[in-house]
This record gives structure tokens, sequence and C-alpha cells, in this order.
């Protein structure tokens, strides 16, 4: 069974570029366009691994990984960022709310892909 994997950009073509890139490798692809959409998404979607960005509108990235967080049943869940930035002091307060692991854009499909088989065996 392939795992599923929620992706929460908001920028469309990221999405599709995400869902094209790993459906390729045979997983299960999910978006949503917003940290808001996204919480909402995890309720719904269940999934496997959470992929979000950081700087988006109504809620961002730190947000929706601290709110993922403090659900119980998500606990456990990895989640991987996946932004442009890159400042030690993004990825630790990236670490601090919860996330598993930070990939910088433009992503490589087989980084992401050896990334994703790490942290979601």
């Amino acid at each position: 069974m392939s795992k599923r994997i929620l992706t929460v950009d908001d920028s469309a073509s990221m999405r599709m570029l995400l869902r094209v890139s790993l459906t390729a490798q045979g997983y299960d692809i999910e978006g949503a366009e917003d940290g808001v959409h996204g919480l909402a998404r995890m309720q719904e979607v269940d999934p496997d691994l959470l992929i979000t960005d950081i700087n988006m509108p109504h809620m961002d990235g730190f947000e929706l990984i601290e709110a993922v967080r403090a659900l119980p049943r998500f606990r456990g869940t990895p989640i991987l960022v996946l932004s442009t930035e890159f400042s030690e002091e993004k990825k630790t307060r990236a670490r601090s709310a919860g996330a598993t692991g930070w990939i910088t854009k433009p992503f490589d499909a087989e980084k992401l892909g050896a990334a994703i088989r790490r942290v979601c065996p």
C-alpha cells in the first residue's frame, strides 16, 4: 500500500510539482493551499507524512506544525518543511514546533524521495 502524503503550499505550481514528482515515486498525494486548509485536510486524509511550506497566508507553516502536534493522533506523524528559507533560526523554530526535517526549495526529486523514505519508512 502506498504512503499518503499531504502537501501544504500556497503556490499551486509547487503543489502540482510535488504531486507529479511524488506520484511518480509511488506516493498518494493530497494537497492544501494554506495552514488552515492543511489542518482541516489532515483530519480528512490522515496522511502518513505532512510536507509544508513556511510562508503562507492565514496560518503559516510554524503555526500549522504546532496545531498538528497539538492533536494526539498526529503526534507521531513525520513533518517535513519544504521552504525557500534556510536560516538556522527558522530551522530551529521549525524543530521546536515539531518538524521532523527540512528541505530547501527548489527541491531535487530524488533527494526529496530519500528524505521521505528516511522519515516515513
